[in-house]
């Protein structure tokens, strides 16, 4: 008994196209240029470290007969126990790790929680409390120094860490990432279907919002986190030499009238040291985190 075949149904111009954009791209390689741009940048983006490095690893007498060495000295190992004796550097290290650790924190969450209000949630003056909140990235922080130490002496709180992490909990230009990212992360239909499933606001916003919002997030974390590990203006006012961060502990290594810079790189390129860590142990999570959201997106 002979069955005659099914004929498949006919293909969509819709599903022809992305399958002939998909075998495009299998096909097609960077050129040269490309290749060769990459490497330029990646290039320029080192050569500050390795400069740095190359001034650390020297003496002060060789610098200045040689104030530009391309070689390599061998005193770096010496010059980094200097700095060790000089200022209090491993303190100050864990002061900008409970700091950097905190605000990045803090600044994921309040972010994460506020840009999903303004994304999905409909509530009167929502547009101009965002515009507002947009318009104070344009006021320079100086401008508030005066009046936020007037604040912390009234608190007790010059002198402490406290002093740092409480005025970065949260950043506007966070808000404003988080909002742009969850609106078109996050479908309306999901909620409603969450809301109808019984779930609560605040639950989910924890369910749905966050588990859409972890690629941006991370990249939020990150770029947070590097700012406060590097942030020196703040800190150097309320803070000071008694209880400092890591950037307010290594402005101790230049003196009045002389400054040692082989001291003073060495310092900067054992400060960069944790970020580099980080980079690599939280470079490949963060580029997956980010994958997995364009392909859901």
């Amino acid at each position: 008994m002979s069955t005659t075949p099914v004929p498949a149904p006919p293909e969509t111009d819709e599903a022809q196209a992305g399958r002939e954009r998909r075998r495009g791209h299998r096909g097609e390689r960077p050129s040269w240029i490309v290749y060769g741009l990459l490497a330029a940048v990646v290039l320029g983006s080192m050569f500050p470290l390795w400069w740095s490095y190359l001034i650390a690893s020297h003496d002060s007498t060789v610098l200045s007969r040689d104030p530009f060495p391309f070689v390599p000295g061998g005193n770096f190992l010496r010059n980094a126990a200097t700095v060790f004796d000089t200022v209090e550097f491993w303190r100050a290290t864990v002061n900008s790790i409970i700091v950097s650790t905190t605000v990045s924190a803090s600044v994921v969450f309040f972010s994460t929680l506020a840009g999903y209000a303004f994304a999905k949630l409909r509530f009167r003056g929502s547009g101009p409390l965002l515009i507002f909140v947009i318009a104070t990235m344009a006021v320079p922080t100086q401008l508030g120094v005066v009046p936020l130490y007037q604040v912390m002496a009234r608190l007790g709180w010059t002198g402490e860490l406290t002093a740092v992490i409480v005025p970065g909990l949260v950043t506007a230009f966070g808000v404003f990432w988080m909002t742009q990212y969850l609106r078109q992360a996050v479908p309306t239909e999901l909620i409603e279907a969450a809301r109808v499933d019984g779930a609560n606001m605040f639950r989910t916003f924890w369910h749905v919002g966050v588990p859409a919002a972890r690629p941006a997030a991370a990249m939020l974390g990150l770029f947070t986190f590097v700012a406060t590990w590097t942030n020196f203006f703040w800190p150097f006012i309320v803070l000071g030499p008694a209880n400092p961060t890591l950037p307010v502990a290594l402005q101790q290594l230049q003196a009045a009238h002389f400054v040692d810079y082989s001291l003073v790189l060495a310092g900067a390129v054992l400060a960069t040291i944790p970020l580099l860590v980080l980079f690599v142990v939280a470079g490949r999570q963060l580029v997956s985190g980010i994958m997995q959201g364009a392909v859901k997106q």
